[in-house]
């Protein structure tokens, strides 16, 4: 069963999967198109840091910043040995229960390009292209998602 719940993320296990988002992200993107948050940025207080679990196994992350008017996907990644098995599914559906517990009405994403794993999962979650937005800088690695909360 996969059990996802908010985590610190120097937890190792945590730790040691957001560095393989981070290098991962490095390995197909130039510097100025890497916009992951980095693990002290995750446990700021407008920062909900999640993780999935089948058993003590951590096997996928996800953070929902929330932003003035809408909430922004963060550091989603999945083991590779664990892609398939619904742990981003999981995560996907408590990261929008959280938004909405929030009182958020849009969740956003920036996501790579070139990860089209990431956006059948976006798509599949009802997220649509949109426009650039908040700090972010229109770049060809970049494609922006949205998904209104109703």
């Amino acid at each position: 069963m996969i059990i996802v719940s908010l985590t610190d993320p120097h937890d190792p296990q945590a730790t040691a999967l957001l560095k393989q988002s981070h290098a991962l992200m490095e390995s197909l993107f130039p510097p100025e198109d890497n916009y992951y948050l980095d693990i002290d940025a995750l446990t700021a207080d407008h920062i909900r840091f999640f993780t999935a679990r089948v058993g003590e196994d951590i096997l996928g992350t996800g953070a929902l910043a929330i932003k003035t008017g809408y909430g922004e996907l963060k550091s989603m990644f999945v083991d590779k040995a664990a892609r398939g098995t619904g742990i981003a599914d999981a995560l996907m559906r408590q990261l929008e229960d959280a938004a909405r517990a929030e009182g958020l009405s849009m969740l956003k994403l920036e996501t790579g390009n070139v990860l089209y794993a990431a956006h059948k999962l976006y798509a599949r979650h009802g997220f649509t292209p949109c426009g650039v937005f908040g700090d972010y800088a229109d770049a060809k690695s970049s494609i922006f998602m949205e998904k209104p909360l109703t």
